[in-house]
């Protein structure tokens, strides 16, 4: 019996010296408390949350997080707002800076905005490789994206994994300890969760309506001919988008890498049911070849 008492407080001084090593790490490379990045989380998360919201999600009593929006704010990491139908209703939400590094992650798949965002839900930033504990303490802090998809509860969700960054070059360092000797910690979609996403979005039932309403802005993809000219890097030529015909709208996202390609869109058509499709395509042939999303789109709008 001692003997579990013993090794049952070894592992408690573990985990708490293993939380104030992760502690100390997101004050020195963030500037922020636990409670902050918490506050942060569900700012992000939520879309434009009260006072009252964030403590209940954060289990927080309302002055704390009230002083914690002060010390927020006063950084200009969010910014609150009264409601212009109730003066006593005040919303908190990203500042500019937040904003910007979303809508580029979103709209054009930007590598450094996705960073900014991982760092901002997670805690944890990029760097060279820790010490066991102190590593141990950064994986669990990366796992808020998973952990957020579990609660979902959807059946799709089996088998995603959406914990890491995105690259050009990297990982290094910690990163690349955090995607396993063999690269099995990489990240992992299907076309089945990516279709359900996308529809929750579409809907308005993914997180909230106002953040709903900022992601269909964000995924609204201009099928003029002069805009995608403009934009080398559009994403809707050699994609689904390149498929449909004149005066159809476009809510979609794109992703292209040397081994695949692959798109996500909600289409609408005049006198036709709205369409949701999800296509992955792999293998240096597929990715490189700008016909074949196209001709999926066009062949299910003539079916």
């Amino acid at each position: 019996m001692e003997s579990r008492v013993s090794d049952a407080l070894v592992a408690i001084r573990r985990i708490v010296r293993a939380a104030e090593f992760a502690s100390r790490d997101l004050a020195r490379s963030t500037g922020l408390t636990p409670s902050q990045l918490i506050v942060m989380q569900i700012v992000a998360r939520q879309g434009e949350p009260g006072a009252g919201a964030i403590a209940e999600a954060a289990r927080l009593s309302q002055a704390t997080v009230t002083a914690l929006l002060d010390k927020l704010e006063a950084r200009r990491l969010v910014v609150r707002h009264r409601r212009s139908e109730d003066r006593r209703r005040v919303t908190v939400e990203l500042t500019a800076e937040g904003r910007r590094a979303l809508a580029d992650m979103v709209r054009d798949s930007g590598n450094d905005a996705t960073s900014l965002v991982v760092d901002l839900l997670s805690g944890t930033t990029s760097g060279p490789s820790l010490p066991p504990e102190r590593h141990a303490a950064w994986c669990r802090q990366r796992q808020v994206v998973n952990d957020w998809l579990a609660r979902l509860g959807w059946s799709e969700v089996a088998g995603v994994n959406a914990c890491q960054k995105t690259w050009a070059e990297g990982p290094y360092g910690r990163e690349r300890d955090f995607y396993g000797a063999e690269l099995e910690n990489r990240n992992r979609l299907s076309t089945d969760f990516t279709a359900r996403l996308l529809h929750a979005v579409m809907a308005g039932a993914a997180v909230s309506p106002p953040a709903c309403r900022r992601m269909t802005a964000l995924l609204h993809r201009s099928l003029d001919p002069q805009a995608r000219a403009a934009d080398p890097e559009n994403q809707v030529d050699g994609f689904l988008g390149a498929g449909l015909p004149e005066g159809a709208r476009l809510w979609s996202k794109a992703g292209w890498m040397s081994q695949a390609r692959h798109d996500a869109a909600y289409v609408e058509v005049e006198r036709r049911a709205p369409m949701l499709l999800v296509v992955f395509s792999e293998g240096r042939v597929r990715a490189a070849d700008e016909t074949l999303l196209p001709a999926i789109a066009a062949a299910l709008l003539d079916a």
